[in-house]
This record gives structure tokens, sequence and C-alpha cells, in this order.
């Protein structure tokens, strides 16, 4: 079987690869040309664990091919994905220029019959403009071509996608054709074989799904951070909190740790769309606004504490980062906190020294210029007076103390995301505030 891809971003590139390593013969394409030479040598534009090794395999075995040519990425192909970005508007609505863009390329160039598929995020109603689309290009040919459209949202998270490809909590596809559901069907065979549900659905539903799953995802993590900070008004550690509301399982334990806000690719965009869908029928997602607004504030919570524990003068003060990536095990700054804690506490005339194990090159095409990096996680600690744990890496998880407590100039750690134990952090000498919890009475 055949397909093509269009788009190496995030999605393209781990659907391509995982499709190929399944016995597909796959052509990823992309318009950057200096982007797709690199793929061909084995250069991944993306930091993704077990991508690079699965891309090399699979190119090695002729199953992954990779190329900026849409026209003849299509010969032969029963499938093509649309997995181009959808970047948001000041509006929050989503970009569908660069969708529509490949639509109508595919329509110009298309030669037999074929099944469009978006796995791009795209708000509801995206199809039909894709449909029409193609057929206003082959209208111009006067060509009388079969093609069916179908929308194949993904569920990917970020540093475990591999894992959430090749075993998916479920695949969700929108079809209006059985035709289109045969060859989809077909192409996902090796994922059923292993009792991973695929659910068809009108189109519509498939669409909103996505928005839906992740709105939802983003509701319990604001919900959560919200609690936490009545936790600390209270005198309450969110800590037993989340443990005693996980153990119910209507509730679950899943997205329920309090932090400094969601971000990356996924959570900001897509509540942000599906909120401007809901306004264009004139039904204001209240809930959502309300998920939104409280997770803008959490990504100020850090740079407040820290203002707050120096009495609002942190001018000339040296703040070390842990962490900078939005999550653990990916390079990805967009949405990420870091930025808005940066953001605070240079404004307040604070030095950052900031380390990441994989996304400081990121980082610095996104944040101040006046940050520096560290070539370690102790590099940045020399003369601190202050630790911000940011991201969760496992390598931040067991510090060693006594040579914090020799490097920094005030013994102070402001942990973003509870992975460390108070006590301990407290017997060691350190003033320690975290998210949601109890803290020791600064002296």
């Amino acid at each position: 079987m055949k397909i093509s891809i269009v788009g190496t971003g995030y999605v393209g590139l781990v659907t391509g690869t995982c499709f190929a390593d399944t016995g597909v013969n796959v052509t990823c394409v992309d318009i950057d040309e200096k982007k797709i030479n690199n793929l061909k040598k084995g250069i991944v534009p993306i930091y993704e664990p077990g991508l690079e090794t699965m891309i090399k395999n699979n190119v090695e075995k002729g199953r992954l091919h990779f190329s900026t040519s849409l026209k003849e990425s299509l010969d032969q192909a029963e499938v093509i994905f649309i997995a181009v970005g959808t970047p948001p508007g000041e509006d929050g609505s989503a970009d569908l220029s660069y969708v529509l863009a490949v639509a109508s390329e595919i329509g110009r160039h298309m030669t037999q019959s074929i099944v469009v598929v978006t796995k791009s995020t795209v708000p509801i109603g995206t199809s039909k403009k894709v449909r029409a689309a193609v057929k206003a290009e082959l209208d111009k040919r006067n060509a009388d071509i079969p093609f069916y459209v179908a929308s194949n949202p993904e569920f990917l998270k970020e540093g475990n996608a591999i894992d959430d490809f090749l075993k998916p909590d479920r695949i969700v596809v929108g079809t209006d054709s059985e035709d289109a559901e045969k060859v989809i069907r077909r192409l996902y065979k090796p994922f059923l074989l292993n009792n991973h549900p695929i659910l068809f659905m009108d189109i519509p539903s498939a669409e909103l799904t996505k928005y839906a799953a992740n709105s939802m995802l983003a509701t319990k993590i604001s919900f959560m951070n919200d609690i936490a900070n009545l936790c600390e008004l209270v005198g309450a550690d969110v800590n037993m909190v989340r443990k005693g509301i996980g153990s119910d399982s209507r509730i679950g334990n899943k997205f329920i740790y309090p932090g400094i806000g969601y971000g990356g690719s996924c959570f900001p965009k897509d509540v942000k769309a599906i909120i401007r869908t809901a306004n264009s029928y004139n039904y204001p997602l209240r809930l959502l606004e309300a998920v939104e607004n409280v997770n803008e504030d959490q990504k100020k919570i850090m740079a407040a504490k820290v203002k707050n524990y120096f009495n609002n003068d942190i001018k000339g003060k040296t703040i070390a980062l842990w962490g900078l990536s939005f999550k653990p095990n990916t390079d990805d700054m967009r949405e990420a906190p870091s930025k808005v804690i940066i953001k605070e506490l240079v404004e307040a005339g604070a030095k950052i020294k900031a380390y990441d194990p994989v996304a400081m090159d990121e980082a610095k095409k996104e944040v101040e210029d006046s940050i520096t990096y560290g070539q370690d996680p102790y590099d940045v600690l020399i003369d601190a007076d202050a630790l911000l744990l940011l991201t969760e890496w496992p390598e931040f998880r067991i510090p060693n103390y006594k040579v914090m407590s020799k490097l920094m100039n005030h013994k102070v750690v402001f942990d973003g995301r509870n992975i460390y134990d108070m006590n301990e952090m407290n017997e060691n000498g350190f003033d320690y505030f975290g998210i949601g919890r109890s803290q020791k009475e600064v002296k």
C-alpha cells in the first residue's frame, strides 16, 4: 500500500514514520527544501525519543521517502494525509490556508481515485472546505476523478508519540463514504490486530472529538491549578487533595497534577479554536473561557512567588532555571510557561541563567536575548539567588544538595512541578516553595 503525508512537522513525521514501520510505502512531502534534504541525510528537525532511529531504519528498508514534490508523491497513492500547520490567528481561530492550499494542489495533480484525509487539527466544517477545494481544481481540468474525504485526528503526546501511535487508545475516523472506510480500515489493520479500537463516525463528530478531548484534559489541569492555589490560602496540601479525589474512579488520577500551566502545540491552540468555533454559532463556552483564563494566570504564579520571597525587589538577582520546554522529552517551546516566567522576571530586573537537556536551541529563538544558558544543571547555580524547577526532566529529580549549597548565594527552591520532598529540602537547609503546598515560614 502506498500513501503520502503532506507536512513533516511533529504530526506528519511521526505519522509517516510509524505507518512505514508497519510495512506501508510512505512519502513525506514538505515545501521546505532544507528540511527535506536534512531528513534524507537522517537529520531530524524535532526531538522525539526513538523517532530518529525509526526514520533511519525505514529509510534503509526503502519504505520511507522524503520529497518536495506533491505531484510526484500522488502517483499510485491510495491515501494522502494533510498534516500541515493550522496556527491560531489573533482571534483564536485556526488558520486553514495551508490545509486548503494542499487540497487545491491535490485537485490539480491527482490522476486516480484517492482518499484525502485531514490529519491536522482543524475546526468543524474543514472537510467540506477541503472537498470543495479539490473539486474546484478538478472542475477546472474537466477531470471526472472520484475522490473521498475523511477526518482522522491525531492524539499524540509529545515525548511519547511513537508509543501513542503504535498502541493507540483509539483511532477516530470521520467519513461519509464506505469506500473510504474500507481503505482506511485496511491501512490501520496492523493496529486492529492488537485490539486497539477504531471508531468510525460522521466527519463533524470526528473533527469535534479532537478539540473536545484536549479541552477536557486542559480543563482538568486548570481545575487542579485553581484548587492548588486555594490549598495554599487555607493551609492544605494539594498532593493530599489530589490523592483523595484521584482515587475516585469517576475522576481518575491522570491530569490532576498542579503546576505552572499547560503549554505546547495542542492544548492552548485547541482550546482557543473551539471557543472561537462556538462563538461563531453565538454559543459561548463559558467553562473553557475560564479554563483558558486560569491557565494564563497560572503561568505567572512562579514569578509572583519569587518576587514575594525577595520582598518585591529582584533587581540584580540571579535566578537559575531548570527546564525550559513545556514538558519533558521534547524540545517544544510553543506556549511554554517558561517564556512567561522569564519575561516577568526579566522585566523586574532579574538575571536569568537557564539549562534544559534538549530545548535550549529552540529557546534561543523565542525568549529574551539577555538570558544566559548553562552547560549542565549545576553550571547555572553558580552565584544563583534562587532555583526554579520548570520542567520535570528525569535528571533533575535527585539533586545533589551539597553541590547546590556550595554554588548558590541563597538556598531557596521554587518547584513548579512538585517533584521534590519538602521535608528533605528543609532538612538540607533550603527554603522550599511548591504549587498548592503548605510552605515553611520564611525567616
